[in-house]
């Protein structure tokens, strides 16, 4: 923030969550920076559409890798029969299974360019990557202007926090990745259903 001025850090933010995911490089330190020089509103309002750009780059690009991401599939069955799961079905079956594959473990970098190799449509796909991935952007925005609330704190310049402003923050960061932390749990368990009637449905 002191290096460059609001609406460069904006472009860089912006940029960075759009054009990282196409080279693998995550995303988080540059939301956490959305979070310490903008806050909440202002975060989001710039990550968000950032993280569209940044999802459906990859999405695109994979179809000129489609042999070679299907091959990679064939290679790791296990992890490509939960992705596969999200394939074939509705609309909404597609976009159910694209927010639990977020929400779960899995690199979301890679399921980016693996998604056109199990079928699935890019409308459910962008729609389940914004819901399912909601919670890990609030989580590092929050983190963010967590940094930015204790480093005022500290600093003798400026009138700093009192101690209950701290605690609140610290608990409301707290509260917010347990809650992250117990949605990614119940997605993992979805995805391992989703994944044994998929396997049910091909044996009969």
């Amino acid at each position: 923030m002191e290096t460059f001025t609001h609406p460069v850090c904006g472009i860089l933010v912006f940029a960075s969550v759009s054009l990282f995911p196409v080279i693998l490089i995550p995303t988080t330190p540059s939301m956490w920076v959305a979070g310490i020089t903008f806050g909440y509103f202002y975060g989001l309002l710039l990550t968000l559409p950032a993280v569209a750009i940044g999802v459906s780059l990859p999405y695109f690009i994979s179809y000129l890798f489609l042999n070679k991401i299907q091959g990679w599939l064939e290679r790791y069955p296990d992890q490509a029969a939960m992705l596969r799961a999200a394939g074939g079905g509705s609309w909404f079956h597609q976009f159910r299974a694209v927010t639990l594959i977020r929400i779960s473990p899995f690199p979301f970098p890679l399921y980016n360019y693996c998604a056109v190799a199990t079928r699935v449509k890019f409308g459910p796909y962008m729609a389940g990557s914004l819901v399912g991935m909601a919670p890990e952007i609030f989580v590092a925005i929050y983190t963010g202007i967590l940094i930015r609330a204790l480093v005022d704190a500290s600093t003798a310049e400026q009138e700093g926090l009192s101690i209950l402003q701290i605690v609140l923050n610290i608990l409301g960061f707290v509260a917010t990745v347990v809650t992250t932390v117990l949605i990614t749990k119940y997605a993992k368990r979805q995805l391992e259903v989703m994944k044994k009637e998929k396997e049910a449905l091909l044996l009969q």
